[in-house]
């Protein structure tokens, strides 16, 4: 098989309540496209039927494929998928798609930018924010001003789950990638200025999923000690 232009990458834990539709509307897109396409979901040690139900979408549509994974965490999830994947563009793409994947479109050339890496952004020009509660939103711009203060400045949203890597990028950064929790894209982000890398933020709309696997307080609070972890580990250039 020819080298996909383009790998989703979906992260998944416990996900039999929508896995099925998840792949269903990523295949409709993604064959549509006129170019070669792999979707790569991540298992991470799910527990209930979501390995056997992406099973049943891999039978039809061999562009799909699944890692079996013990459980340790989205960072984790990613990170081995990321360096699974083959395509010359890698796209992070939550298992809610909280982002449509047609949206990818502004992230890829010809439309997005030339970049080393493109992120989905709720907080840049052209974005929206479509039923979140104003208290997770006000959670996730006071760790957005820790994130600017502690490790990345200049960036607007760096906790979308929709990021697009050149895939020569991704293989070097996924590889010195030591976080395994929600935190990994700051790390990602962090390692990506300490080797010059370009990245730039591109407006995404974005739906807000009640069964989302965040906990919003136990989550922000690991979260801003990771920061610390992230500096500490890091104090050297790469």
């Amino acid at each position: 098989m020819p080298q996909p232009f383009l790998s989703v990458v979906i992260p998944a834990f416990n996900e039999e309540l929508r896995i099925s539709d998840t792949l269903s509307q990523v295949v409709e897109y993604l064959t549509a496209q006129d170019y070669e396409w792999e979707v790569v979901v991540a298992d991470d040690g799910s527990q209930d039927h979501t390995a056997r139900l992406i099973g049943q979408v891999i039978v039809e549509h061999p562009n799909v494929r699944v890692l079996r994974l013990p459980h340790r965490g989205k960072g984790w999830a990613v990170k081995n998928g990321m360096l699974a994947a083959q395509g010359e563009y890698r796209l992070l793409c939550d298992a809610d798609l909280s982002v449509p994947l047609a949206q990818v479109e502004r992230l890829l050339p010809p439309l997005g930018p030339d970049c080393d890496i493109v992120l989905g952004s709720r907080e840049a020009p052209g974005a929206a924010r479509i039923g979140e509660p104003t208290r997770r939103h006000l959670m996730g711009r006071v760790f957005n001003f820790l994130v600017s203060r502690l490790t990345v400045s200049g960036l607007a949203d760096t906790q979308c789950g929709f990021k697009c890597f050149r895939g020569a990028v991704a293989q070097d950064l996924f590889q010195r990638q030591t976080m395994d929790g929600f935190s990994f894209d700051v790390e990602l982000l962090f390692l990506a200025r300490q080797r010059g890398l370009t990245f730039a933020e591109v407006g995404v709309d974005w739906y807000y999923r009640p069964q989302s696997k965040v906990r919003p307080v136990r989550d922000s609070l690991a979260m801003t000690l990771d920061l610390l972890k992230i500096r500490w580990r890091h104090r050297t250039p790469a």
